[in-house]
């Protein structure tokens, strides 16, 4: 298993003190281009046709991350903070220590070699001012993303946050993304990825996507509605559902009366729930097909869910 940290602190430091037109090609060509495999699979090239068109860059401010426009001067502190050793250890050991929990439980993984960025977060967005200040990006095997507003709070949160990522990225290893997967699949993959971090870093570590929902809430109101539409595919059926109204209608999607990440926090006492009942361990059921978890954890929907 090889462990490559893109060491971005360097990147962004080169950044701030480069002319304003030399930002956005070091942030494709030096940044995201050990990246360049990841964009490919989602169709986001290094650089547009065109001048202003979609590529990596736009694709990152999209998320989230910020602007090479913005890495000026005022960024020294942010990256700064990011430039700590203490930081870039605790990211490897942390990436490592979540993809041997599998290895250690007797499981081959195909990938051999983990990329891994710290970006920065734009304060600004509102997928990042609702995450509290941090999120990632894991779905691609291989390709490991997390975004923060250097804190405090948001460094502490890195760990829970990088193991949350490395779960999506084992899990699509064996269970292989297509373009139809439905509603209940990603709740189910959102689910094992937090319950995973849970365990790795302590409920504490609960991220905000979940501890926004309260109990009431999911029981009285996501829950009756969620279980009837677990079937949907089609990311302008599902965004609304998983992410909630607010990022749906930012992205051009219908609302359908969902709060903040509904999906998220369904999916994270969805597989608490079957861990319990089961006793499947979470590296086992991180493998297992969606529907195999969601056919045991049928009374899960009509259950009164408890912290």
């Amino acid at each position: 298993m090889k462990i490559t940290l893109i060491r971005t602190d360097r990147i962004y430091e080169k950044m701030m003190n480069a002319s304003p037109e030399a930002r956005d090609d070091l942030f494709r060509y030096e940044m995201m281009k050990p990246f360049e495999f990841k964009w490919a699979c989602i169709h986001v090239p290094m650089k547009a046709k065109t001048p202003g068109g979609y590529d990596v860059v736009m694709a990152c401010e999209m998320l989230g991350y910020l602007s090479p426009s913005k890495v000026d001067i005022s960024q020294k502190e942010n990256i700064r903070r990011i430039a700590d050793p203490r930081v870039w250890q605790t990211c490897h050991d942390t990436i490592e220590r979540a993809l041997n929990r599998f290895t250690d439980a007797g499981y081959s993984l195909p990938e051999e070699e983990y990329r891994f960025a710290l970006l920065l977060a734009n304060p600004d967005s509102p997928y990042i001012a609702q995450s509290e200040g941090y999120g990632g990006d894991g779905g691609i095997p291989g390709y490991i993303l997390v975004g923060l507003v250097p804190s405090d709070h948001t460094i502490e949160r890195l760990p829970a946050a990088l193991s949350h990522e490395c779960n999506h990225n084992v899990r699509f290893q064996y269970q292989k993304w297509h373009p139809d997967i439905t509603l209940g699949e990603m709740i189910v993959c959102e689910g094992l990825a937090e319950n995973f971090a849970v365990i790795l870093h302590g409920e504490d570590h609960l991220g905000p996507w979940v501890t926004k929902t309260d109990l009431e809430t999911l029981n009285e109101y996501i829950k009756p509605i969620m279980r009837w539409e677990l079937h949907q595919t089609g990311f302008d059926n599902i965004t609304a559902y998983l992410y909630g109204d607010e990022f749906a209608k930012l992205q051009g999607y219908f609302p359908v009366g969902m709060p903040y990440c509904a999906g998220y926090a369904c999916g994270y006492h969805l597989i608490r729930h079957y861990l319990e009942t089961t006793g499947v361990s979470i590296e086992e059921a991180t493998l297992k097909d969606a529907s195999e978890i969601l056919s045991v954890s049928e009374n899960f929907w009509d259950e009164i869910t408890r912290g």
